[in-house]
């Protein structure tokens, strides 16, 4: 079992400092594919770079490293393990882990029978699901935010659509044998903090959350083994709920009778209270004046053309690509503007890959008259949800779902 002196003490307390973990070639700032809206610094500061396995990400930190995926790769349908995201909090990441030397450790004061598990046994013992889903960082577009607010300046890239294979976690927890009080279960990976006073990354989710069929302890995505800096041997993955709760390199979960007080769930990713219209809440871990951010909101990204304006001919035609998701109740609808939202038009919707992944959509769009056009799309699911028409602040700069503007010149 990693734990964390032996963890620091095998990696060194800075982890990253390895030359193995250290990008392999960059690109200045002014060849970034940023979205307009950002803070000024980042368009300075930003640079493609390529981790060990990844192709070129937009670099936005890197200890702990925060790459965010180029929109060019959204227009496949799912995101390749080398171009998907990477997301940390701490920068006391493992230099490596063994699979065959990895355990997951299954305890805690509500569970009848603890066990350990390794990768040979979670892969054999347990049913082998493969779920189709998008994991979105909580603060995607951040750096979108007005006024901005503290915090990773992401753009729109800070997500990815892969098809997750693992064991269900409910089937884990019922060798476990939950007890009747159990209300939350607690899980932890294997990076950890630098400094001793930084708390650990350390989550929880409510128990029937954890039971739901669609959460699975994942040790594969699209056909191969968790990349390193995506979770490697095994994550967490809850279809539907922001990436806060998809815990990487996990190694432990426990079942506990009381609502896990750590930093990161009593402080960190918590939403003002009745702001957003949200359906699986996590009560236990609620206040008066704010509560856990849970599920995606619904939301759409134009994909092509890439970038933020294009030209084209009086009358020639420019289809227009892009795609939509939410938290899993399935896209309904995309619409387009061509007038900065004064009438919308229905996209054609492409295939439907699973209601928790991303459902592509396109739209024809040929005008005869000169000028510029503001095009937006919005989406709408199946629960009648749709996007913003303004920002909905908060300090977190979560869930922004504005429909953002794309400039098409015909002249």
């Amino acid at each position: 079992m990693l734990d964390r002196r032996s963890l620091l003490k095998a990696t060194g307390a800075l982890a990253l400092a390895g030359s193995q973990m250290l990008p392999r070639f960059a690109r200045a700032a002014d060849q970034v594919p940023l979205v307009l809206g950002l803070p000024d610094g980042e368009y300075t500061t930003a640079t493609l770079e390529a981790l060990p396995g990844k192709k070129l990400l937009i670099k936005l930190s890197y200890r702990p490293p925060n790459y965010e995926t180029p929109v060019s790769y959204f227009n496949s349908e799912f995101t390749a393990n080398d171009a998907f995201f990477v997301r940390y909090h701490l920068a006391g990441i493992p230099a490596s882990i063994d699979a065959k030397t990895w355990k997951l450790k299954i305890g805690g004061e509500a569970a009848a029978t603890p066990f350990e598990i390794g990768m040979d046994e979670l892969q054999k013992n347990f049913e082998p699901v493969e779920i189709p889903a998008v994991l979105q960082c909580s603060g995607n577009r951040r750096g979108l935010s007005t006024p901005h607010v503290a915090g990773v300046e992401w753009g729109v890239g800070a997500m990815g659509n892969a098809v997750w294979k693992g064991a269900r976690l409910k089937d884990i927890l019922a060798k476990a044998g939950l007890k009747p009080e159990a209300i939350e279960i607690v899980f932890d990976g294997a990076d950890g903090p630098v400094l001793d006073k930084t708390p650990k990354f350390v989550k929880s989710i409510p128990v029937w959350k954890a039971l739901d069929e669609n959460t699975l302890i994942a040790y594969a995505m699209n056909g191969q083994p968790l990349p390193h800096f995506n979770g490697f041997p095994a994550r967490l993955v809850i279809p539907g709920w922001t990436g806060t709760y998809w815990m990487k390199h996990i190694v432990s979960l426990n079942a506990v009778t009381k609502p896990f007080d750590g930093f990161w769930m009593k402080s960190a990713y918590r939403i003002p209270a009745g702001k957003f219209a949200i359906v699986q809440d996590f009560l236990s871990q609620e206040t008066l004046v704010n509560t856990p951010i849970t599920e995606m909101v619904v939301n759409t990204l134009i994909t092509t053309p890439d970038g933020s304006s294009a030209s084209v001919k009086p009358g020639q035609a420019l289809v227009i690509k892009g795609i939509a998701w939410d938290a899993g109740y399935g896209i309904n609808n995309v619409e387009v503007s061509t007038d900065g939202g004064q009438q919308w038009r229905p996209a054609s919707l492409g295939q439907d890959y699973g209601r928790f992944a991303f459902r592509p959509w396109s739209f024809r769009f040929a005008e005869r008259k000169p000028g510029g056009y503001t095009v937006l799309a919005r989406a709408t699911n199946r629960i009648g949800q749709t996007q913003a028409a303004s920002l909905i602040f908060n300090p977190a700069g979560y869930h922004n779902n504005v429909p953002l503007p794309l400039t098409v010149n015909v002249a």
